[in-house]
């Protein structure tokens, strides 16, 4: 009987002797366990990261200094050849008007040079790149300027397409991608202004009126249309409504409904735009390096290491004669150079997954584009180099070459430039550490006006 008692689990005592609690029995294993478990942790992972891709502008210093880089760039590149400006693509150009229109029609690129000819118009459009061009260098109105440096950037170059050094190309490249980018967050004029005010509206209204009448003018000819033959099949007509349009719905938004959904989605958006367009500029980096490195590969004088040895000896090439014939003369260095360019090259793709190894080479090959600028005489296509090269630069470097730079203006007398003031909020004040002299506080729910 106790035996009976005690194996059917606990209960009273009988005969003097507790009952023997019941041991469960084990759980089977279940199956597939680790596999749910790692589905679970990479939904996770996905979720992060679609948050963070959506939630926010990523990059934010790093677009500013392409930014700032391309606007310093074009902006010489226009006060340096402004005594040739004629020369170069105005009314006295070798590559007459009618030529360029021949080849303008093949093509279909953007030019508003074309639309009146004659040398005032296009001093006006000179002169409009140089202001634009220093616009987006300060970051004072952006969007509005950002657009404006695109059209005069592909106006002028498409007008002779038989200048430039190999940097003009970059600067029409990125002169597109920096319109879908939010490159005024940090370092520039926007960031300081307090709110968007008048100003940007009545920049918004008449940047329209003029689009309006380019669009119903004959003088814009087959530029502004709505199609194109060659992909994407969509003409520069619906990309410049496009954003017109958008800026303006987002500040009325703002002012009406800055905390309802249809302003959450499209800060979504706009910080979605502006990641893809920050990770179309870096791969834009990788396969301009990529292609170049196994372009030289398949060259006989980059495999000889004498590739460097023959431009030291070109007039076209050596701005300082006797610092070309010094280095050209140390046989070794111009070897070791010539191959070291190729492996760096080549090898940049690959050191992106590690960023020690990523930072050094970037120090590296800024330092030898500086040195092309020096002794090649290729100043624009260096500076344009270093300039893309900086959307691969830590955010830490960045902010301590910003507080170097900030420190120096101090100590020459510059002005301090403040933020604007903020009013505080309702709570207590959380703790927070001080942010450097040239950062600015994060955008709002809003981001940055589009009218700016």
């Amino acid at each position: 009987m106790n035996e009976t008692t005690q194996a059917a689990g606990p209960g009273p005592l009988l005969d003097g002797v507790p009952a023997r609690p019941a041991v469960p029995a084990a759980a089977p294993p279940v199956v597939g366990a680790p596999a749910a478990r790692r589905g679970r942790e990479l939904a996770a992972v996905f979720a992060r990261l679609f948050t963070a891709f959506t939630g926010r502008a990523l990059g934010r210093y790093q677009a500013a200094a392409v930014r700032i880089g391309f606007g310093l760039v074009w902006l010489a590149y226009l006060v340096r050849e402004w005594p040739n400006r004629r020369m170069l693509y105005g009314d006295t150009s070798p590559w007459s008007l009618d030529l360029a229109e021949r080849l303008l029609a093949d093509n279909g690129a953007l030019t508003v040079l074309p639309w009146f000819g004659g040398r005032l118009w296009f001093e006006l459009v000179y002169h409009l790149a140089v202001l634009s061009a220093a616009a987006l260098l300060l970051g004072w109105r952006t969007r509005a300027s950002g657009v404006l440096f695109l059209v005069t950037v592909l106006s002028l170059q498409n007008r002779n397409v038989f200048l430039g050094d190999g940097g003009d190309n970059v600067v029409h490249l990125m002169a597109v991608y920096l319109v879908f980018t939010r490159c005024a967050e940090v370092w520039s004029l926007d960031a300081r202004r307090p709110a968007a005010g008048r100003g940007g509206v009545l920049l918004w209204a008449v940047l329209g009126g003029l689009l309006l009448v380019c669009q119903l003018g004959d003088f814009s000819g087959e530029s502004l249309t709505w199609t194109a033959a060659a992909f994407p099949y969509v003409g520069w007509a619906p990309v410049f409504w496009g954003l017109w349009a958008v800026a303006g719905v987002w500040w009325l938004l703002g002012r009406l409904r800055p905390d309802g959904e249809l302003r959450a989605v499209l800060d979504a958006l706009a910080a979605m735009v502006h990641n893809c367009a920050m990770l179309v500029i870096a791969a834009e980096v990788v396969l301009i390096y990529a292609t170049a490195g196994w372009y030289k590969v398949q060259g006989s004088r980059w495999q000889d290491g004498t590739a460097l040895y023959y431009p030291l000896h070109l007039d076209y090439f050596t701005p300082w004669p006797g610092l070309s014939g010094l280095v050209a003369s140390a046989l070794l260095p111009v070897f070791l150079i010539s191959y070291g360019t190729v492996v760096l090259q080549v090898a940049f793709p690959f050191t992106l997954v590690s960023r020690r190894v990523k930072n050094a080479l970037l120090v590296v090959m800024m330092a030898e584009h500086l040195g092309i600028a020096v002794l090649l005489g290729l100043p624009v296509f260096s500076l344009a180099m270093v300039a893309a090269d900086a959307v691969f630069l830590p955010t830490g470097a960045l902010r301590w070459v910003a507080a170097r730079v900030a420190g120096a203006g101090r100590w020459i007398g510059l002005p301090r430039l403040r933020r604007p003031a903020v009013p505080a909020p309702a709570g207590p004040p959380a703790a927070s550490p001080a942010a450097p002299l040239m950062d600015s506080p994060p955008p709002a729910a809003g981001g940055a006006a589009p009218l700016s």
